[in-house]
């Protein structure tokens, strides 16, 4: 008669397999009797006893790990005892954690006083300490992974979930788990200064001056130092002053001429009109010839010639429309994983929702916007990049009187916005309201003025640029077209030498963008464009 006993089962499904077998199992799941979590309990136990026993491998590993990292529920006690010690600068023993647990009545809890001495008694080296702790930290993370697994699969069954709420809650989670890999609590001040004395170093070395990602606008890029990680640009102006144009034009310069990933979610053009945009800003064709399709011989050949560098631009287009904030931050996730993104933009944030629904918290539009601008905020922090949201005015600029330049109060919809932003940007374009010329009489035709009217890491000021609006392109003013300009004389006397005093007062070379530059085999006399 069989045994019918596990070890029994065991050699008896192998031998039917025709697996031979030396010993019996070691594992439940080998029985067939379910599965146990992932773990590591003897090396914890090594562990524990190692950080009794020594203090180097406890300043070490103390960071690494945290009371969850353990299995055992006794583990866990034991090791929030010595992390609880080692905070406060106490020695870590056998007798000074025994103590610790028993004042705090987990003492039982954790084994007994018995147990205390056998995890010490175990330990013949503490030499392998760091690498235990990382085993243990492994062990941790699949259980976190089987957990979220878990819990995304019974919401899954249930009528009521919505999927694009599980979605982003699921990116989410396993994002966080594979970028923070169990990140510090805090941080000492030793540390911090540290970390920001080595930022220091670094950008003392770049002679750009650019700590941040650039814009490609040399005035700008001398304001700002480059769009900054984590920060949240907000790019203002009302319809008609090319906030488009302005942003394509960066990021065209961001990844062309400075060799950086940028994603662009287009909620208002497609894809399609977009790198329309960038060829005619890029070749110096009219944009509506280009979309007409009526461009001749000569234009052709300008054409592909000037377009051959944006084949190898890392510029990735989204034109999803009525953009969710749930999935904006599911396809940033993705990219920043994949291509590594370096600047994210979004035109424009007014189109974008709340949720899957559409309808924002409570239907208010207000409460909504605000929902979005706080959420591209934290989206900014958590994949490290700058984040560039273009949005829409209100009429108020239009009834206004005097100049109409944009104040933070016209920005529509919500004070949010304000609130959320590191960086507040207006376009401002004095020709569009009839306005030709400045105070003093010089013309100001054919230019914008970017206002910084909000800044929390530098100052406050405007930056003049030159806007193009038959190739729908800002550039800087100094920029010559090797097209005809038919009559677009722009005046800077009323701007002065913006450059001169900059340069002869500071060391740093500002790159400025190729699309500044005619072509290297252009001669004016000889070329019919």
């Amino acid at each position: 008669m069989e045994s019918n006993t596990p070890s029994s089962i065991y050699k008896k499904g192998n031998q039917s397999a025709g697996v031979r077998t030396q010993a019996g199992p070691t594992r439940l799941s080998d029985l067939g009797l379910g599965k146990l979590p992932p773990q590591a309990v003897d090396l914890e136990e090594a562990l524990l006893g190692a950080l009794m026993l020594e203090k180097e491998p406890l300043a070490n590993v103390i960071e690494l790990l945290r009371p969850a990292s353990f299995y055992k529920e006794g583990h866990q006690l034991i090791f929030e005892a010595i992390q609880g010690l080692f905070q406060a600068s106490q020695p870590v023993d056998l007798l000074t954690v025994n103590n610790f647990l028993k004042q705090n009545g987990s003492l039982e809890k954790a084994g007994g006083t018995s147990y205390l001495a056998q995890l010490t008694s175990r330990v013949s080296s503490t030499s392998n300490v760091e690498f235990h702790a990382r085993i243990i930290i492994e062990q941790y993370l699949k259980r976190q992974l089987i957990q979220i697994s878990s819990e995304i699969q019974r919401l899954s069954y249930e009528d009521t979930s919505d999927v694009f709420h599980l979605l982003d809650k699921m990116e989410q989670e396993l994002f966080t788990i594979a970028e923070s890999n169990i990140r510090k609590n805090y941080e000492s001040m030793s540390d911090i200064l540290k970390k920001a004395v080595d930022e220091l170093e670094k950008k003392q070395l770049q002679k750009s001056g650019l700590t941040g990602i650039p814009s490609g606008f040399t005035d700008l890029d001398r304001l700002t130092s480059g769009w900054q990680r984590q920060e949240l640009i907000i790019i203002a102006a009302r319809p008609g002053m090319g906030k488009t144009a302005f942003v394509v034009s960066a990021c065209r310069n961001a990844a062309v001429d400075f060799g950086h990933s940028v994603a662009l979610f287009s909620l208002e053009m497609s894809a399609v009109q977009l790198v329309n945009r960038i060829i005619s800003a890029e070749a110096e064709i009219e944009a509506e010839k280009i979309r007409k399709g009526k461009l001749e011989p000569h234009e052709w050949q300008q054409l592909h010639t000037k377009i051959n560098k944006l084949f190898e631009a890392n510029m990735f287009i989204d034109d999803t429309p009525a953009l969710s904030i749930l999935e904006l931050r599911a396809k940033c996730r993705r990219l920043k994983a994949q291509k590594g993104i370096d600047l994210i933009v979004i035109d424009y944030l007014q189109l974008m929702t709340g949720d899957s629904s559409g309808k924002g918290a409570s239907g208010n539009r207000e409460q909504e916007i605000a929902q979005i601008s706080r959420a591209l905020k934290q989206l900014a922090k958590e994949l490290d990049v700058p984040v560039i949201a273009l949005s829409q005015l209100n009429r108020s600029t239009e009834t206004r009187g005097g100049n109409k330049k944009p104040q933070l109060s016209d920005l529509r919809e919500s004070g949010a916005i304000e609130q959320d932003a590191d960086q507040v940007m207006f376009i401002y374009r004095p020709e569009y309201y009839g306005i030709t010329a400045d105070d003093q009489g010089n013309s100001i035709t054919g230019m914008g003025e970017i206002i910084m009217a909000k800044n929390r890491s530098g100052s406050l000021d405007s930056v003049w640029l030159k806007f193009i609006g038959k190739f729908t392109k800002y550039c800087d003013l100094d920029f010559q077209p090797f097209s005809n300009n038919e009559g677009g004389n722009f005046d800077l006397s009323a701007l002065g030498d913006q450059t001169s005093a900059f340069e002869s007062s500071n060391d740093s070379v500002f790159k400025g963008s190729k699309m500044n530059l005619p072509p290297e085999d252009y001669d004016p006399l000889n070329t019919p464009f």
